[in-house]
């Protein structure tokens, strides 16, 4: 019997593989914080998880149903690979640098799949919003995720092995966005950028003239969870990626610890007519930012160049000071560590 993808609705009725999501039963593939995968399965990426099941074809496999939550680039990929497992093995270098790509932003062009990946990504991008709606975008539809999900899947499984196979048939439809991270990537590897790591509390420094693409701007925080990127006339954004969202296994990271007491502390020093605000540690990409009006969530998830970046009364050297002293005390006697959970999380006040 071939594998079908039903909506994640309908998972209590039969038995189901559930990718880049929770459920109380079935096989869990997923990298959510509380999932419990196969051992020996672990990745830092849902669709990692699921092509290590597929190599060692574990148990549960055989189950007739697959399904996730929401759609995004990774769990898309992992319920693809789940429903064409040899051509998902035989093009497993360049899925894993996809979901990498989607869900951490963490383009690493030395990767000889990443380039196509990319571009397997940025085509996913563009037609998701054409055809759709954009990511966090449900409410546009009137509807949840869960349920306006499903007409996206149905898509993208049906089209996806070919833009797999013919990338450059479809060019049209991934090149501008492509070019655009091509430039920023340049841009962000370039003289005129300045990084500055500080591993003790995982945060990575990223001094740039001019706002750029995610997948060009995360380029130079693997390895990093925090990133404060330093715009020309004091325009900044502080934010937490995904990777402390979920449970990543390549290494130990550190807890997020709530972002409003430092919005508070720089608001006491702004002078400008904006508010620095920042959302709760539970949100996917919390951002600690100057803002006009609250930000919608689908326009914090997008590009920096998408959204207005604000300039601060603050400069450059005073904001440092600020943030690299609050996370220092925050972070004082705090171990890293794997498999953090959401209530140990929330105990950091």
């Amino acid at each position: 019997m071939l594998k079908q993808f039903i909506p994640f609705t309908q998972v209590k009725h039969q038995p189901t593989i559930i990718v880049d999501s929770l459920y109380p039963k079935g096989l869990i593939l997923a990298h959510w914080r509380g999932a419990v995968n196969p051992p020996g399965t672990d990745d830092d990426t849902s669709a990692g998880i699921v092509l290590n099941a597929l190599q060692q074809q574990i148990p549960g496999l055989e189950a007739p149903y697959v399904s996730a939550n929401h759609f995004d680039v990774d769990g898309f990929v992992g319920v693809w690979s789940v429903l064409n497992p040899e051509v998902a093995l035989q093009n497993e270098a360049v899925l894993r640098q996809m979901a990498i790509i989607g869900d951490f932003r963490e383009l690493d062009l030395s990767q000889p799949a990443a380039d196509k990946a990319l571009k397997l990504v940025c085509w996913i991008n563009k037609v998701e919003k054409e055809k759709f709606y954009p990511p966090f975008g449900a409410d546009e539809v009137e509807d949840n995720e869960m349920e306006a999900s499903v007409p996206k899947f149905a898509y993208f499984l049906a089209t996806f092995g070919d833009v797999l196979a013919h990338p450059e048939a479809y060019q049209a439809d991934w090149e501008t966005e492509y070019n655009q991270v091509i430039a920023d990537y340049q841009i962000i590897h370039g003289p005129q950028t300045q990084v500055t790591l500080f591993p003790e509390i995982g945060l990575v420094q990223i001094q740039t003239p001019q706002p750029v693409h995610y997948y060009a701007l995360f380029s130079r925080t693997i390895g990093y969870d925090i990133v404060l990127s330093q715009y020309a006339d004091n325009r900044y954004e502080l934010e937490y990626k995904y990777t402390t969202w979920v449970d990543i296994s390549s290494r130990t990271t550190l807890p997020r610890v709530p972002l409003k007491p430092l919005a508070q502390i720089l608001q006491t020093q702004e002078t400008s007519n904006y508010r620095w605000t920042a959302e709760s540690v539970t949100d996917t990409g919390p951002i600690l930012r100057l803002n006009g009006s609250k930000l919608p969530k689908k326009q914090r998830y997008a590009n920096p160049t998408e959204r207005p970046i604000y300039s601060s009364s603050i400069e450059p050297t005073d904001l440092n000071a600020q943030v690299m002293a609050y996370f220092q005390s925050r972070y004082a006697g705090v171990k890293p560590q794997q498999r953090w959970t959401w209530p140990e999380i929330k105990a950091f006040k």
